[in-house]
């Protein structure tokens, strides 16, 4: 007998639920446990949750848990052509991005690349002692055969960052010039920054071919997008009220205040938020080797498959480096940043 068949009695739902009580003989645990006195503590102590497979054991119209999970699959699959009809058009210019600068960056002679990606470092930071540190890095990687697989995954982060930055701060001014906007796109600001990584990828192999670059950008997107829009929408909330209203004194437009006095001053907090994009955009690529996503994530993941121990330490050591990389240049950019408005 299930535990909840009294309640459905109780309530004159058996017809409902399509189920009669048979009278058939108890069964010998029954029995057993009737005959022993234990059946009052047993029921007690293993009273389950009411939940969809308890009550459906006790009414047969009530779906099993499986039930819904497999509505929701069934769901999906039912709206995927009409959805790829929309969603394939508008994505394919990230998968011709992303195919595009992974040739570039592979194909590029090591000695023409490396000097590219040094100049971008002292443009970007203006230090010498950063970029230094990233042609040792470069250096360590192409040493251990590792600067091709290296070059994918900065292709990759160098896409996914771009993008993530030209939709990240428009959204971000636009939370900071409304309260409204704010409160509907912060809990799916929290979503995505909370939603477990490989949970991304779940839809997205449903809906796109492993084979298309844009399955693995899109993940990385949607995962590293977070950052940068929170922290251009605190920064620019965060710029002096009193400077507001000098920028109104003097007659200042809406477009001239965002520009001229409300972005620059908001700059390193923005610049903070690309910094963390450029983590997130890292870490998800690893992961999205899953998926066919080139790079290092693809070494590590050779080392779990086929428990080869040193190819994966040094596919993740290389990750760690780049990763450090990466992070000392954003930061002698947002120190410069910093130091030239002190100067001001």
């Amino acid at each position: 007998m299930a535990t909840y068949d009294g309640l459905f009695d109780t309530l004159g739902l058996r017809d409902w639920c399509g189920t009669q009580d048979s009278g058939a003989p108890m069964s010998m645990a029954d029995l057993l446990a009737k005959s022993s006195g234990a059946d009052a503590d047993s029921s007690l102590r293993d009273f389950p949750f009411p939940s969809l497979d308890a009550l459906h054991e006790a009414c047969s119209a009530i779906p099993q848990s499986r039930d819904l999970t497999l509505g929701l699959e069934t769901g999906f699959l039912g709206i995927r052509d009409a959805l790829r009809v929309v969603v394939d058009p508008l994505t394919q210019p990230l998968s011709w991005a992303l195919e595009d600068m992974l040739w570039v960056m592979t194909e590029t002679p090591w000695w023409a690349m490396v000097p590219i990606l040094l100049v971008i470092t002292w443009v970007v930071g203006r230090s010498w002692k950063v970029v230094g540190f990233v042609a040792l890095v470069l250096a360590g990687l192409a040493f251990v055969d590792h600067y091709e697989v290296a070059m994918q995954t900065l292709a990759i982060i160098f896409v996914c960052a771009f993008i993530c930055v030209l939709l990240g701060v428009p959204i971000g001014i636009a939370m900071s010039r409304s309260d409204r906007l704010q409160s509907v796109l912060t809990p799916v600001l929290d979503m995505l920054q909370t939603l477990p990584p490989f949970v991304y990828l779940i839809p997205l192999i449903f809906l796109f071919s492993v084979t298309e670059p844009k399955l693995y950008g899109i993940a990385v997107i949607l995962y590293a997008i977070v950052p940068v829009v929170r922290l251009t929408n605190l920064g620019i909330r965060l710029v002096n009220p009193d400077v507001i209203e000098a920028a109104d004194a003097f007659g200042m437009t809406k477009s001239q205040k965002l520009f001229g006095v409300q972005i620059p001053l908001a700059l390193p907090n923005i610049m903070a938020g690309v910094n963390q994009t450029i983590m997130m955009s890292l870490a998800m690529v690893v992961i999205a080797s899953m998926v066919s996503a080139p790079g290092l994530g693809i070494l590590v993941l050779r080392g779990i498959r086929n428990l080869e121990l040193g190819v994966g330490l040094i596919a993740g050591l290389g990750i760690v480096v780049l990763a450090i990389a990466l992070d000392r240049v954003t930061k002698a950019s947002l120190a410069r940043i910093d130091a030239s408005q002190t100067s001001r």
